[in-house]
């Protein structure tokens, strides 16, 4: 028997395992999510929107944009394995709390290096309570990933899709105040849902990984398959959140109708999340063609939108994108929490969270670059020729690890 096997046993013993988590200890979780959706959409679409009126150039609005990014892309591995160290309870309880703190920066912003401090400061929040609540919901999930992960990802979709409504309106309503102030709101209420609600998952004995282990497990095709189909299905949702609505407008629709078409594919993401993520746990579909359907559905709507005339076939274009981010996406997470022991899984969602990352800033790099040299339609083609390609990477289904490694011992 090796080493890995001889830690699960003696570390979870069979009455070691909690009772049934009940439902409304995991909403919390699914509140985090949609809390690190809400808020880096909300404040991108009003600083967007608001740029000339606050006196920002195109080159301070870029570098305003990326500093949310930024902060995720470096920091989302570091707290996802602090999360393995000590627990995801008080990582996510500690960075929605800092969450709030950061929000209450941009009460009183006037001036482009306060937007910069609240926004930097909320991305190295989200970056410790986004990973660690994603390896909460698979250490909770009890042999249901796809169901769970489903869920959390139709709550990440509803505040990506609802995100630039509500800062629009908060943003006429009180100006940019009123928006950080809900923002920090809505962080410390979630902050202390999580603290009564989710519970104490304690962390697990580790073995000693080396420099070599790392870069083994980081290159496993079970990590990186899965990393790459969410890299390419966030990079598309990334370049269609800019670039359907400036389709749409070039139809002749008005603002109203042109964001219309994110609300559209947002919402046709979230609703098929959960729907997808029960038919895994039921056995009626299979990661690796699920995930290659997904990404299909997305190409095709990438090129539906790039070569096809009309704002009805943009809208086409949205539900059919957003159709297929909803199935490739709770297949790939679901994919990677059957396929990591319990005390890595931190450090697995940080850094699958870092490939997403990296695919929401390439997408609209790569469409706008081609874009400027051979026109949007070859950029939109370019991005819907790497997706595609991306179906390659998509793994089998992953041997799930037993409940008792998965959930380890608690305290409520």
């Amino acid at each position: 028997m090796n080493v890995a096997a001889v830690t699960f046993i003696s570390v979870n013993p069979p009455d070691a395992l909690p009772p049934s988590i009940s439902a409304s200890r995991r909403w919390p979780l699914y509140a985090a999510g949609f809390t690190t959706a809400f808020g880096a959409h909300a404040v991108a679409a009003g600083l967007g929107a608001e740029s000339a009126d606050i006196g920002l150039s195109l080159l301070t609005l870029g570098i305003l944009l990326a500093l949310y990014d930024v902060a995720e892309v470096f920091l989302k591995p570091v707290f996802g394995a602090l999360s393995d160290r000590i627990g995801p309870k008080p990582v996510i309880v500690g960075g929605l709390l800092a969450f709030s703190a950061a929000s209450l920066i941009g009460l009183g912003a006037e001036q482009p290096a306060m937007l910069a401090a609240a926004r930097l400061g909320q991305g190295m929040a989200a970056s410790a309570f986004s990973p660690a609540s994603s390896a909460s919901v698979a250490r909770l999930a009890g042999g249901k990933t796809g169901h769970y992960f489903g869920r959390y990802g139709s709550w990440k979709g509803l505040g990506y899709a609802i995100g630039p409504l509500l800062g629009a309106v908060a943003i006429i309503a009180g100006g940019f105040s009123l928006l950080f102030g809900t923002l920090s709101v809505l962080g410390l209420v979630v902050a202390a849902w999580a603290l009564v609600a989710v519970p104490q998952l304690q962390p697990l004995p580790r073995p000693r990984y080396t420099i070599v282990d790392v870069w083994r497990q980081s290159t496993e095709r079970s990590f990186l398959g899965p990393t790459l189909v969410l890299a390419a299905a966030t990079g598309a949702l990334g370049a269609a959140v800019g670039f359907l609505p400036a389709l749409a407008a070039q139809e002749g629709l008005g603002t109203g109708g042109s964001v219309a078409v994110v609300t559209v594919l947002a919402v046709s993401s979230a609703l098929i999340q959960p729907r997808i993520g029960r038919l895994r746990d039921h056995g009626k579909i299979s990661d690796r063609p699920g995930m290659v359907t997904g990404l299909a559905a997305i190409s095709a709507g990438i090129l539906m939108a790039g070569l096809l005339p009309g704002a009805a076939w943009i809208y086409c274009a949205a539900v059919l994108i957003g159709v297929g981010i909803g199935i490739s996406t709770p297949l790939a997470f679901a994919h990677l929490a059957d396929a990591t022991p319990a005390e890595r899984l931190g450090r697995t969602m940080g850094s699958a969270e870092l490939g997403r990352e990296l695919g929401d800033a390439g997408g609209p790099l790569l469409v706008g670059g081609v874009a400027v040299a051979a026109g949007l339609p070859w950029g939109l083609g370019a991005l819907a020729l790497v997706v595609g390609a991306a179906a390659f990477a998509a793994p089998s289904r992953a041997t799930p690890v037993t409940d008792d490694a998965r959930v380890g011992p608690t305290r409520s």
